[in-house]
């Protein structure tokens, strides 16, 4: 049964590639004749031709928008509303965390000692804070 189906796959583009070669020739053919025109108003007549078909293209795309309803938006709005004030608060919470954590530094460098060079500052900082 399987055979059978894969004799009837590989038949079956044969004869679309039969099919398609004269209407390859077609194409050909009708691309001759234009091409035989006036350049000018060939490519006049084809920039109008594609914008309408733009503008058909686009209508139709535009139908196939569907719109959520009233409940749907204000569940999404109201979902990216918490979202939004939870990452605020936790950025905030880690801004005031860092600007507490400098101060200290701060505060202790000058503890430490005021006329000390900087890396006798340094170290005397880094004691302060580890406890040694």
């Amino acid at each position: 049964m399987a055979d059978e189906k894969k004799k009837e796959a590989a038949a079956q583009p044969k004869s679309n590639e039969k099919s398609a070669k004269p209407e390859k020739a077609k194409k050909d053919t009708a691309a001759k004749k234009d091409s035989s025109k006036d350049g000018k108003a060939s490519r006049g007549a084809r920039a109008r031709k594609s914008i309408a078909k733009f503008f058909k293209d686009f209508r139709s795309e535009c139908k196939k928008i569907v719109w959520p309803d009233r409940k749907t938006v204000l569940k999404s709005s109201l979902v990216v509303i918490v979202a939004v004030a939870i990452l605020a608060v936790i950025l905030w919470l880690v801004d005031t965390g860092l600007a507490e954590g400098v101060k200290a530094l701060v505060n202790l460098a000058k503890d430490v000692g005021g006329d000390e060079t900087t890396t006798a500052a340094a170290g005397a900082m880094l004691t302060g804070l580890l406890g040694l």
